[in-house]
């Protein structure tokens, strides 16, 4: 996305994301790794570094707003204020000291949403075969693959997303050809020429697995195993075990330090690192009684799922979706493409939220990204009619802080904290009506898209000299 009233910034930033690995490697080591030798392991290397760097922005000072602050809070006739990239406090009287000071009158404030399954980049607009780069569809296993290194940063849907959804940041996912689909990646919504330049500093990795009807169709086609939901286990089970195997081996060597190193494997890498925790499971899973096996097959061979995705059936199971501490990410209302998908009702989201369990809406679709908050109106006003009485501040945790633990950069972003990253959104009106749409979104405190103002709306270098399209003066 190029951004003309930022062309001298850009020019300025037009290194940043070649950086040096050296110089940003402080910023990219895993959070969940901080012991020194965790530097050493062969999964915890990162050699495509996060070269991410912030737009200059301004201190601001945003008043008179409605505010969600995305953990659950609401405040009437609130302000925001934000510098030097991060939120500085959140009330109804701050000072402006030196900030622009926004009158947001009869306007909302939320912190930018969070996308936890996305696969922009990887099947980017247009929609053709060349582009078509998410699945890795030549084994039921392809823990090898990693989908940043299939992410076009140019994809025009970035900027959709951005300035159609207040989307600042999300998760790509490879498929759900596989059992075991390769690593996702979380991305801040910004231009750059490269993946690194748009990688979330010290976001942990994900594992995207799948189950159901997806790997035992292509592989049962071939003629090739799996072709039952049994042999989604099986398959899924030898490779866990063959895993444990090798993370002992390893493990072993870097203990004692003796002897040669054991043969390097790159899918095993990632698998370890899931064994050890360092490494999220990202689970595509419709079914309830789906779930519920693969949570006893995590227990068996000593990994966690983070996050359950579709999962349209999670409200039959919320009580154990709890007590075993997994999320599920779920649509509102899209059901009934294939058989597994056939259970679903509106207010999924909402049971799961009454029993407690860890909820959040995401969108799978290049379109839904772009009204993941009008997902949430859906669920809500379902909700109200079933009784379930939701409020908007606490349905904003389903678009905010909840998909920052599923990813775990909760400590970065995902409400409206000081010292947290100023990704922030000001509606034009209630956030959760079909005529409501961003007004100004910004991006660690740089002002990355106004609608009043024709300089400031994202055009991907793709899009330029289009007909139609990237005539911004």
């Amino acid at each position: 996305m190029l951004f003309a009233a930022f062309a001298a910034a850009l020019a300025g930033c037009a290194t940043s994301d070649v950086e040096p690995a050296s110089a940003s490697a402080g910023a990219t080591t895993d959070a969940r790794s901080s012991s020194s030798d965790a530097a050493d392991r062969r999964y915890d290397r990162n050699p495509y570094p996060s070269t991410y760097k912030p737009y200059p922005g301004r201190p601001t000072l945003i008043t008179n707003v409605t505010i969600l602050d995305g953990e659950g809070a609401r405040i009437d006739n609130g302000a925001v204020l934000f510098r030097d990239g991060r939120i500085v406090e959140v009330g109804q009287a701050i000072a402006a000291d030196g900030a622009d000071v926004i009158d947001g009158q009869g306007k909302w404030v939320t912190p930018g949403i969070i996308d936890v399954h996305s696969h922009l980049g990887d099947y980017p607009s247009p929609g053709v075969d060349a582009l078509s780069d998410g699945n890795e569809a030549t084994s039921p296993i392809t823990a090898d693959v990693w989908a940043e290194h299939s992410v076009w940063p140019q994809d025009p849907g970035f900027a959709r997303a951005l300035t159609n959804g207040g989307v600042t940041t999300l998760q790509i996912l490879p498929g759900s050809a596989n059992l075991m689909g390769g690593r996702s990646v979380t991305l801040k919504n910004v231009y750059a020429r490269t993946m690194q330049g748009m990688k979330f500093p010290g976001a942990p990795y994900g594992l995207k697995m799948a189950c159901g009807e997806n790997p035992k169709r292509v592989y049962g086609s071939k003629g090739r195993q799996p072709s039952t939901r049994m042999g989604n286990v099986a398959v899924d089970r030898a490779t866990w075990a063959k895993a444990q195997e090798y993370k002992s081996k390893w493990d072993k060597y870097e203990e004692d330090g003796e002897g040669s190193a054991p043969s390097r494997d790159i899918g095993m890498d990632t698998l370890r690192g899931v064994l050890a925790g360092d490494i999220l499971v990202h689970n595509h899973c419709y079914r309830a009684d789906e779930m519920a096996v693969v949570m006893d097959m995590a227990k068996e061979f000593g990994y966690k799922v983070t996050a359950f995705h579709h999962a349209v059936e999670s409200y039959k199971i919320a009580d154990l979706l709890k007590a075993n501490g997994v999320c599920s990410a779920v649509w509102a209302d899209w059901y009934g493409f294939k058989m597994e998908s056939y259970d679903a009702i509106t207010e999924n989201l909402a049971i799961l939220e009454k029993e407690g369990a860890c909820a959040m809406i995401h969108s799978d679709d290049a379109n839904g990204i772009q009204r993941l908050n009008q997902e949430v109106a859906k669920v809500l006003a379902a909700a109200n009619r079933a009784g379930m009485a939701m409020t908007k501040q606490q349905a904003w945790r389903w678009l905010a802080i909840n998909p920052a633990r599923a990813l775990g950069i909760e400590a970065q972003t995902g409400s409206l904290k000081p010292g947290k990253m100023a990704d922030v959104v000001l509606w034009n009106g209630d956030p959760f009506s079909v005529y409501t749409r961003p007004e100004r979104v910004w991006i660690d405190g740089a002002l990355l898209y106004d609608a009043n103002d024709p300089r400031l709306r994202p055009v991907s270098d793709f899009e330029l000299g289009q007909p139609g399209e990237g005539d911004v003066k």
